[in-house]
């Protein structure tokens, strides 16, 4: 079996040179970098993660808690988040609180994950929330406590800004993109646009409805009330346009809170006897491989999941190293990850 000694022989440097390139403890110029990684390559050197630990105080595990794994969402960002971690030689640990954003039960699930992980003493943590926007800062100063208990282990919010309350954050402007959505469909020549929101106990959903109602008020089509509250499921997507066709029986065009509410919403468009477009336009939000492929394909607001899980893995590397390296805090990064929208036929006949 290939040790160290043989990893630095082939690339030509000293052991210590391929031990900082692998424990990230110094700096080393990109050209040794990339001999002593083409070394490792070709010699099929595994770091042993014990030993690595007791020399660098590392585990070579980071740990991921989604909010509900279940959901659409997240496999593409835990696939952006795996790529930069095998890259860096580190393992995923992913843990699932399975709850409702704002219920009580999932927080404290939420905060029990918190602490196996930090118990397990990995390097950080990339998480999705579900405490409420109410509760952000008192809770997350309990979990910033927890974590310096052991070696002030970095923490990077993933969906929603939390960097008033400290923490490094990748994060989506679901108001602007609720903008995007409804004026699509105004483009389109809707005048009674309807809405099924998320939970409206969430931050995220609070902030898409906010988006639709002022795109509303901008163009002078308010004055009626056109949200439907829902639990981003396919069901209640269903139940939410069965309100709104109660509600508003001229209604032209829906915005869902995400890909799974439009196919709820759309499936009781067609049970209705209702046309897509021609009769209610639809637009979805995530943009989700089933928006492609269902009758008729889902117009939508595509979310960089994937882009998202990377740059929230790289920005939770570069803070382990520093945190290794340094032990000094820094200034939270937030990162704002842009959407786009993209035209199918639920909303355009000839796409």
């Amino acid at each position: 079996m290939n040790g160290i000694k043989e990893v630095a022989k082939a690339a030509g440097v000293s052991i210590s040179t391929v031990s900082n390139v692998l424990n990230r403890k110094k700096y080393v110029s990109p050209e040794l970098t990339k001999k002593v990684e083409e070394a490792v390559k070709q010699l099929d050197y595994k770091v042993n993660p014990v030993a690595r630990s007791m020399k660098s105080r590392t585990t070579g595990m980071i740990g991921v808690i989604t909010e509900d794994f279940c959901g659409l969402f997240y496999p593409y960002v835990i696939r952006g988040i795996s790529e930069v971690a095998e890259q860096k030689g580190y393992q995923l640990v992913i843990c699932d609180a399975h709850g409702t954003r704002g219920d009580s039960h999932a927080v404290e699930r939420e905060k029990e994950l918190f602490r196996k992980l930090f118990n397990n003493r990995v390097d950080g943590v990339i998480f999705v929330s579900t405490v409420s926007a109410r509760y952000t800062n008192t809770y997350f100063e309990s979990i910033k406590r927890m974590a310096n208990q052991y070696k002030k282990t970095p923490l990077v919010s993933l969906e929603r800004n939390f960097a008033s309350a400290g923490i490094d954050s990748v994060y989506f402007d679901g108001y602007a993109n609720a903008k995007m959505a409804v004026s699509h469909l105004i483009d389109c020549g809707c005048r009674k646009i309807g809405h099924i929101s998320g939970p409206k106990t969430l931050f995220v959903a609070k902030e898409r409805i906010k988006g639709y109602e002022d795109c509303l008020k901008e163009n002078n089509m308010g004055g009626f009330d056109g949200t439907v509250e829902g639990d981003y499921t396919h069901s209640s997507g269903y139940k939410g346009m069965e309100e709104l066709l109660e509600r508003l029986p001229d209604i032209d065009g829906v915005f869902c809170a995400n890909d799974q509410t439009a196919i709820g919403a759309i499936m009781k468009l067609q049970e209705a006897g209702k046309r897509i477009p021609a009769d209610v336009k639809v637009i979805g939000y995530d943009d989700v491989f089933v928006s492609g492929v269902i009758n008729p394909p889902i117009s939508t607001v595509h979310i960089q999941k994937r882009h998202a899980g990377t740059r929230a893995a790289e920005v939770l590397f570069k803070r382990i190293e520093e945190t290794v390296n340094s032990g000094e805090e820094y200034p939270p990064e937030e990162i704002k990850m842009e959407g786009r929208l993209v035209v199918r036929r639920s909303t355009v006949a000839d796409f």
